[in-house]
């Protein structure tokens, strides 16, 4: 098992600081898709027995509406009267006048002026082009984009999801995704072209996507028309018997595979946040008796409600040409209408309910009021006293009253209601399918001072958290006062997130991580205020008090002097790398900015204008308005004082921890009362300013380098390779990258990338890893522990942690250092532009490179790194808290399981156990690491958007100086190298099946196939290479065949397109054919410097399938050596993913410098630049046969493979209970995003 030890020392940047100190929990996906490896639901049970499946169910979604003659299983939203328009007529019951989801993009929509002197507005992107079809209304965006060339990417943005789905529709806006899509015979036509497709579902929307290229790769087709084919399909899916049934049962495996305790904590969470509005019981993934008994007729109902030309938005960004793309547009889409859907309106019942619910929605929602991308929700808002709510924003929490005149289904002359009974739009009444979820009603402290607390306590958690949040308007930013007020909140949230991380890297911190931010969320048509912190259970109560002593400093005294001038700079440097980036931006992250630009009323601007813009607004705005917002920010927390006025609205607090302790007298006790006794106590701290620290500008003063050029005159070698490639002069540039070596051993790698402008990525590789602990006699886990250790300290020299952490913050560094199996590895993501500047303009006074900085920060590292006691302390209890959270996982601890019998329990492969953790002392962390970074051992590989010489001459003089015996004190020699030593263990024959229990309270399964395979390089474990055995099986191989195998790439492509086949045939067979899950995945450990490895078949499903999805694996796996083999059309289809992926990746700085490291150490013989230079030749080379062959190097063999199933069980004692909560999963976590990210 990997122990990756993430973002601690000094791994502060400003474009993202909420994530920079301590790793959160898992973090967790935000929606529904078609396909994906990581968690997105929860299961759910019935909650009636009314509504429970059987074999002779006739169960249809008009049922709880009383049709089809069953009775009515809920109140009736409408009110005991009901109303609704009539189902006879073939207007759309859903169509109403709304504001348009163009939102800025729509002419005419440019911003009132309110004050006397015109506001200066925020500039529109010049080559952004939009519009509506006159044909039928369906709104598009169209950005054209060069990034990379010769792609394009289509959404289609539907603005329906789960929040709008009717009491027995919850869950159909999901599957109706998967149906529309999946059934799609025009998708299907993308296949084997290089594109993908996918499709998700959230609150509020449901989006379609393909990314394409321009034209097919074989015969040069325009493939925009295909796309949009595949997108038109859609708005007129077929509902299919059998693709309804293959869709059915991937979700209810969705279901099983999503319902992790992070997820059942988001729900927790999600529930109590939107209590009062419709988001609490709209999970998208729905309820389960539901989704097993839907017909055709209850998928095709919402579809043609919800999927019309009014009630969608196209994107289009890529290398494309606007006039014809609207022109392709208009014909794809020009036919479909609201009329034609709303004749395929089969149930009367939800005709009547899709009516009164439009109504409703355009009556008191968010929605209606902001932004068509919203929910249909309303919020209670905390805000401050003096700041007023726009009244459309202010929706009463009753029903909202429904709108007669406009029924388009009224016949004429009919009479109408004589009393509006209103519409349960918030869901506020109880109904049948409601969670029975007990809630402390929100507690008045004080006038001003309202809290609504929630407790969860499950013994899958390992640790307390709390989760503090408050609801606020999101703010449209459409002029440079709007603008101003958006960089002075994240100049606050940036300075408030440094000082929360450096206070949970103390000597002793009381939190383990902490993340206070405020983002627009159009999910959930809000802004959301969250304070997210975890710590120790028996430190809940202090960890409180220290996050809440911070967030109170900063709302009554603000930002300092320096914080000002520190973030102010910083969000100046990336609004510089933005702009220089300019049309290299990729299409995709330009597309999600668009989309979330558009969908909370924003201006869209170009990088190069939004640059412009900051420079206006940096260069005055003052220390008083920055303070202003800091206060806004902190309102809720500082409103709990006794002395303060408070704010209107509640202050949401969720609790999490352990289930098992009761004891009022244990400090790990913690209920609803003492939780708000602790929040409320905690605001009543006097707190102090913040002084400010002094930061240097440089870490290494001129005449300490100037000195080591002469004591240790630095020198380049030839660079020199194992894979046949002749040495490289020490005074040449090559392309596509530069290769030396130093006089002092150390391996150098640059590449340019420009695709990254102003950014660059530093890798340092000191090969040894866990497998160095063993064959050097250190303690079992000493490494990673080291690492670690590394990681939470970062004093150098005359200079402290917390200036070290200034300093990279000053100049937007990240590090990350983590142990493998087979080496240490030192991430370093920077600017390479000036950084670390001070003042605006012509006034400005420029900093170092932050190029220069990271070479510092390493030299640093190398050389002058001070180990201290606090920073082991933080490290052990970051393993202990891995190692027990293992513990209580489903997936975790039965793969460690599989990893303990495929190793013969060797240790290298496995989680650190606690005792192996304590038992490390600091002398033994420092010394394991440091015989590590001997200047022989290193590979240093950098790329980004720099001048290569100017790159090379700073790594001469900051790196050549190092001598090369700098640590020699620490170097050891290896204690009589074992066999085992730097190959995987060969897994004893036969394999073995292992069964796990894990009691959880929810119903889950996990299977795994697993067998010997191949490193990364084709090396086995006893020595032999892929091309050996390969050669050796192929009698009758050409000498062409011979040549190609014979290729040092060859195994390493060979095995990408084998797991590439692999995972479509799951796809096909487990997934289509079998339907026993949503998701199979084939893998290889991927190792290369360990000779050998495995390959790893990962599924879920439920726990009465998990044997049938297990044999599924397997079988799928047979059939691909006998009865199935890989065909050409497989070969190709797989080639296109991986050539795609490639390109992609090489746009990436870091993929560049992964491709570097390892070509100049002995420890990979076959990667050299051929690795780069040769891929797709090589790629493109492949056969089937040559895959048929290496095929047969995985241990495959049914006696060979290692199996396993985990499943939970009911915790002892419990039982279940027919009226327990029903749960479901979350859209979204609560972690939006850094600080300074907008």
């Amino acid at each position: 098992m990997i122990q990756t030890v993430h973002l601690g020392l000094v791994a502060l940047s400003l474009a993202g600081t909420a994530n920079a100190l301590i790793v959160p929990t898992s973090p967790l996906t935000r929606a529904f898709s078609l396909s994906t490896s990581s968690p997105r639901s929860s299961s759910v049970s019935a909650s009636s027995t009314q509504l429970r499946e059987s074999k002779e169910s006739t169960f249809s979604l008009s049922n709880l509406f009383g049709g089809g003659g069953a009775a009515t299983a809920s109140p009736n939203l409408r009110g005991k009267n009901g109303s609704g328009g009539s189902s006879s007529s073939s207007k759309h019951p859903s169509v109403r006048p709304h504001i348009s989801p163009l939102n800025r993009f729509q002419k005419g929509q440019e911003p009132v002026q309110t004050k006397p002197d015109p506001l200066e507005l925020l500039p529109s992107h010049p080559d952004a082009v939009s519009g509506v079809l006159e044909s039928n209304g369906m709104p598009y965006i169209i950005l054209p984009n060069k990034s990379p060339p010769g792609r394009f990417e289509a959404h289609l943005q539907v603005f329906s999801g789960s929040a709008d789905e009717l009491e027995p529709q919850q869950g159909i806006a999901h599957l109706t995704e998967h149906v529309a899509y999946m059934g799609s015979r025009k998708r299907e036509r993308l296949f084997g072209t290089g594109s993908q497709t996918n499709a998700y579902t959230d609150f509020h929307h449901t989006v379609f996507y393909a990314a394409c290229p321009v034209v097919t790769p074989r015969g040069n087709v325009p493939m925009l028309p295909m796309a949009l084919d595949a997108l038109q399909d859609v708005m007129e899916a077929r509902v299919e018997t059998s693709r309804l049934e293959k869709e059915r049962a991937a979700v209810l495996s969705e279901m099983t595979m999503v319902n992790t305790i992070e997820y059942r904590v988001e729900c927790q969470i999600l529930s109590t946040l939107h209590r009062e509005n419709r988001l609490a019981k709209r999970f998208p993934i729905g309820k389960e008796v539901l989704i097993r008994n839907w017909k055709n007729d209850d998928v095709r109902t919402w579809h043609r409600t919800h999927y019309r030309p009014d009630n969608v938005l196209l994107y289009l960004v890529g290398d494309i040409d606007p006039a014809k793309a609207v022109e392709t547009i208009e014909e794809k889409f020009g036919h479909i209408s609201a009329d034609k859907q709303a004749a395929d309106i089969s149930i009367p019942a939800l005709r009547e309910e899709a009516f009164d619910l439009a109504s409703a929605l355009n009556n008191g929602s968010v929605k209606a009021a902001q932004s068509w991308h919203f929910p249909p929700v309303r919020h209670d808002w905390c805000v401050p006293k003096d700041r007023e709510v726009a009244k459309e924003l202010q929706v009463d929490t009753g029903r909202v009253p429904l709108v007669r005149a406009a029924d388009p289904a009224e016949e004429e002359g009919e009479e109408s209601p004589k009393e509006d009974p209103g519409y349960d739009l918030q869901l506020q009444e109880s109904y049948e399918l409601d969670e029975k979820v007990d809630f402390l009603e929100t507690k008045h402290l004080a006038p001003g001072k309202d809290i609504r607390p929630h407790m969860f306590k499950h013994e899958l958690l390992q640790a307390f958290s709390l989760h503090l949040f408050a609801k606020r308007p999101v703010e449209e930013i459409v002029d440079l006062d709007s603008f101003r007020r958006s960089m002075a909140r994240r100049v606050a949230l940036a300075a408030l997130q440094i000082r929360l991380n450096v206070g949970g890297r103390s000597d002793d911190p009381a939190f383990t991580f902490v993340e206070f931010n405020q983002l627009d969320s159009a999910r959930e048509g809000c802004a959301v205020c969250s304070l997210d912190m975890t710590a120790e259970p028996a430190r809940w109560k202090d960890a409180i008090c220290k996050s809440l002593a911070e967030i109170r400093k900063l709302g009554l005294y603000g930002v300092t002097p320096g914080e000002m001038e520190r973030y102010a700079s910083s969000l100046m440097t990336d609004a510089e790398q933005l702009a220089a980036q300019g049309d290299r931006i990729s299409h995709g992250d330009q597309l999600s900015y668009l989309m979330e630009t558009v969908a909370n009323g924003h201006t869209f601007m170009s990088p190069m204008q939004s640059y412009q813009m900051t420079v206006k607004a940096l260069s005055t705005l003052t220390l008083e308005e920055v303070n202003q917002a800091a206060a806004e920010l902190c309102s809720h927390i500082t409103g709990f004082h006794k002395e303060s006025d408070g704010v209107d609205g509640p202050t949401i607090a969720v609790a999490c921890m352990p289930k098992g302790v009761e004891d009022p007298e244990n400090p790990a006790y913690c209920d609803e009362e003492s939780l708000t006794q602790t929040i409320y106590e905690a605001c009543q701290q006097e707190v102090e300013p913040e002084e400010d620290v002094v930061v240097p500008h440089t870490l290494i003063p001129e005449e300490e380098l100037t000195a080591a050029m002469e004591s240790n005159p630095p020198e380049w070698s030839n660079g020199k390779f194992t894979d046949g490639t002749p040495d490289t002069a020490p005074d040449s540039l090559t392309r596509p990258f530069t290769l030396r070596r130093l006089a002092n051993g150390i391996r150098v790698g640059v590449a340019p990338n420009n695709a990254e402008s102003q950014r660059g990525h530093l890798r340092l590789v000191a090969p040894g890893g866990r497998d160095a602990e063993r064959r050097l006699g250190f303690k079992n886990g000493a490494m990673a522990v080291g690492s670690r250790t590394m990681q939470e300290g970062g004093a150098f020299g005359p200079w402290t942690r917390e200036q070290v952490e200034l300093f990279c913050v000053d100049h937007l560094l990240m590090v990350e250092i983590k142990c493998t199996e087979e080496s240490l590895v030192f991430d370093f993501v920077f600017p390479t532009t000036n950084v670390g500047n001070l003042g605006f303009g012509d006034d400005v006074k420029l900093g170092i490179t932050g190029t220069e900085s990271v070479m510092q920060i390493l030299r640093e590292i190398l050389v002058g790194f001070k180990w201290e006691a606090d920073a082991l302390g933080r490290s052990k209890q970051s393993f202990r808290s891995s190692h027990e959270s293992l513990q209580k996982n489903l997936e975790g601890l039965s793969t460690e399981r599989v990893a303990e019998a495929m190793t013969s329990d060797d240790p290298r492969y496995l989680s650190i156990d606690v005792d192996s953790v304590n038992d490390i002392t600091l002398d033994e962390a420092k010394t394991a690491v440091m015989s590590q970074l001997l200047p022989e051992n290193l590979e240093v590989s950098i790329a980004g958007d720099f001048d290569v010489v100017e790159v090379l001459e700073m790594v001469y003089k900051y790196i050549g100086t190092i001598p090369a015996d700098t640590n020699s004190e620490y170097k050891l020699e290896s204690k009589g190298i074992p066999d085992w030593t730097g190959r995987v263990p060969t897994p004893q024959e036969p394999g073995r099946h292992i069964e796990l229990e894990l009691p959880d309270s929810d119903p889950r399964a996990v299977a795994y196939v697993a067998g010997a395979s191949p490193n990364a390089w084709g090396y086995l474990s006893d020595g032999t290479t892929v091309t050996e055995r390969v050669l050796q099986a192929d009698k009758r191989a050409s000498d062409f065949d011979k040549q190609r195998r014979s290729h040092p790439l060859f195994a390493f492509a060979a095995l990408g397109l084998i797991s590439e086949i692999a995972n479509r045939r799951l796809f096909s067979t487990v997934r289509e054919r079998k339907q026993l899950t949503y998701d199979a995945n084939f893998s290889f450990s991927g190792f290369e410097r360990l000779l050998g490895g495995w390959f790893l078949v990962t599924v879920t499903a439920s726990k009465e399938k998990a044997q049938q999805a297990l044999d599924a694996c397997k079988e799928t796996l047979a059939a691909l050596r006998k009865n199935s083999p890989i065909t050409p059309d497989n070969v190709e289809s797989a080639k296109r993913v991986i050539l795609n992926r490639h390109e992609g990746e090489l746009r990436t700085s870091s993929y560049w410098t992964h491709l570097m490291s390892g070509i100049q150490e002995e420890s990979v013989p076959l990667k050299g630049p051929l690795a780069v230079t040769d891929f797709g030749a090589v790629v493109e080379s492949i056969t089937a046969r040559d895959l048929q062959l290496t095929l047969e190097t995985l241990s495959l063999d049914e006696d060979k493979l290692y199996t396993a199933i985990g499943r939970t069980v009911l915790p002892e004692g419990s039982e279940i209970n027919e009226d327990e909560v029903v749960r479901q999963a979350p859209v979204i976590g609560m972690r939006r995003g850094g600080a300074l990210t907008g």
